[in-house]
This record gives C-alpha cells, structure tokens and sequence, in this order.
C-alpha cells in the first residue's frame, strides 16, 4: 500500500463524508432493510482514487450513515461487505484502468461482500433462514452493484483531476 499523506487523508476523509451524506439523503425501499444507497458512488471513487484505503471510505461511511441516521442502528454484516468491497476492488482499481475489469472487480467484490460476508453473517447472528436471507442479499447485491457501476461513469474525470491537482 502506498503512503498515507495529508493529501489522502484528507481526501479520504471527505469521500467518507460524501459516503454518508449520499447514503443519508435517497432512500428508495426495497425489500425489509434494503433501500438505495448513493454512498457507492463515493466508494467507488475511493477505490479509484486511493485503492484498498476506500475500505475506510466503505467501513467507516457505511457505520457512521447506519449510527446517525438508520432507525436499525449499526449493521456488523454491512461494515464487513464494505471492507471487502473497499478493500477487493481498491486493489483491482490500482493496477488497472480498464473500464471492463473494474466492472468485473465490482461485481465480483460486491458478489463476495454481500452473498458471502453479509449473508453468512447475518444468518448467524441472527438465526434467519439461508434461503430468506439469501434473496433478500441477492437484492442488495444488484442495487449496490449497479450504484458503483453508476460511480464508474464519473471516476475517469475525477481520477485525472485529482492527478493533476
């Protein structure tokens, strides 16, 4: 992983913000505690920007939106699929522009966080049926994929800024 700067914790910090605030402001239900959730698209970012550093973005956004504003509080099995997220895609991110391969390392990652992490969690800690949970996972995993896949359409512009600056 590369240095920690002032520049990028700074950065971080304000694409954790941004995480929050976007996951705040639009929530369109789905089904039980699933709803849209915008704050991907600053995950995605993060990921492009500062690689597996947007596990931070993801873990720490995702806990601090689900504390402040969530009626069901903090999630253990959401903050895990972000770490995952964050981490698995910040990696891919690094070593490869290409639109094609971030696409797969979004639905990969995601894939993982959210039908192996969070499922499996969350039907330990909580004695739900593998089937019931599944399907209702199986939801997020198409809503919060297709969010980031939303955030790749902003990333190229925003990654070339912020080299440049």
């Amino acid at each position: 992983m590369s240095k920690l700067t002032t520049k990028k914790i700074t950065g971080i910090a304000l694409l954790t913000a941004l995480y929050c605030v976007l996951s705040a402001t639009m929530k369109i239900p789905f089904i039980g505690a699933i709803s849209l959730d915008l704050g991907y698209i600053a995950l995605t970012l993060a990921c492009a920007i500062f690689g597996p550093w947007a596990a931070f973005v993801g873990a720490v956004g995702c806990g601090l939106e689900s504390i402040l504003f969530s009626p069901y509080g903090f999630s253990i099995s959401w903050f895990v699929a972000n770490l995952i997220i964050g981490i698995g895609c910040g990696l891919v991110f690094t070593y490869t522009k290409t639109f094609w391969k971030r696409l797969i390392a979004i639905i990969l990652f995601v894939g993982i966080g959210m039908l192996g992490a969070k499922t499996g969690i969350e039907c330990y800690l909580y004695h739900i049926p593998f089937a019931i949970k599944i399907v209702k996972n199986l939801v997020a995993f198409g809503i919060d994929s297709a969010v980031m896949i939303i955030g790749l359409s902003i990333v190229k512009p925003v990654e070339n800024y912020y080299i440049k600056s």
